[in-house]
């Protein structure tokens, strides 16, 4: 298995173009996180150019936060390209059992095997069908009460599961890891959850997508950790985050990888 570091210096050299069809309130924040990373955003969402533009995409990640029908076909259209030229693409289920319009969407994407699916402990359950206590885009229950869910649905799916919260839980529904790196401030800005997408999207380019997973969160978090430090609320948090994630280098990623194998 790659070491994170391995994976970032990758990352980093191949610059991937990501296509990002995600919400209103995440494409400025998730943009520039990508740039800070290393990677190149690209936030493209017409359904009249999703499909043509996922032909030179290296990556894709989906997010349902503020999507409509419209946008939904052109995720749909979007991920066909990509299932057909065998690049990744990751689901972000925002709140994805509170109505039915999410439920009907999030199952119409699994039924097209996202390579990465990414989101909160509740999110993950309701796309296994079990009963989640999510508020909206907030999770109302543990990472650990959702692995068995994230299991199941790495085998249904033949992808990767990363549930994320304090402690981060990925599996292929063979293999399981955990990401213990973080800090409190990360959620209290918003669409950095949605940010981190784009950066699994990007780790995922030519590496495998667990490893590409793993790495991602602990590079994610690790900046937390770093920014946190110079950090004096959530509103000094966001740039000093986007200046760590541009800063770290593979040789801290190493010494501050909080990764175990279970």
């Amino acid at each position: 298995m790659p070491a994170p570091a391995e994976c970032l210096q990758t990352m980093c050299a191949a610059r991937p173009l990501v296509q990002n069809i995600t919400n209103y309130v995440a494409m400025n924040v998730m943009a520039n996180v990508l740039l800070a990373a290393g990677a190149s955003p690209a936030m493209v969402h017409a359904r009249e150019e999703a499909a043509e533009f996922a032909v030179i995409a290296q990556a894709l990640t989906v997010n349902i936060g503020t999507a409509d029908p419209t946008w939904i076909a052109a995720m749909e259209d979007a991920v066909t390209v990509m299932n057909q030229h065998n690049k990744p693409w990751v689901l972000d289920p925002v709140a994805a059992g509170a109505t039915a319009f999410r439920r009907d969407a999030t199952a119409r994407l699994l039924a097209l095997k996202p390579t990465v699916i990414r989101g909160n402990a509740s999110e993950i359950l309701a796309l296994a069908g079990q009963i989640a206590g999510g508020r909206g885009a907030d999770t109302g229950d543990t990472v650990e009460a959702a692995h068995d869910a994230a299991q199941s649905l790495a085998r249904k799916t033949g992808g990767v599961v990363a549930v994320t919260g304090a402690v981060d839980f990925i599996t292929d529904g063979t293999q399981a890891l955990q990401v213990a790196n973080g800090d409190p401030l990360m959620p209290k800005v918003t669409a950095l959850g949605c940010a981190l997408t784009g950066v699994v999207g990007a780790f995922c380019v030519g590496q495998p997508p667990l490893d590409a997973t793993v790495a991602a969160l602990a590079y994610y978090g690790l900046a937390g950790e770093i920014a946190a430090k110079s950090a004096n609320g959530p509103g000094s948090f966001q740039p000093h985050f986007l200046d760590a994630l541009h800063c770290t280098t593979p040789n801290q990623l190493t010494a501050g990888a909080n990764v175990a194998r279970l």
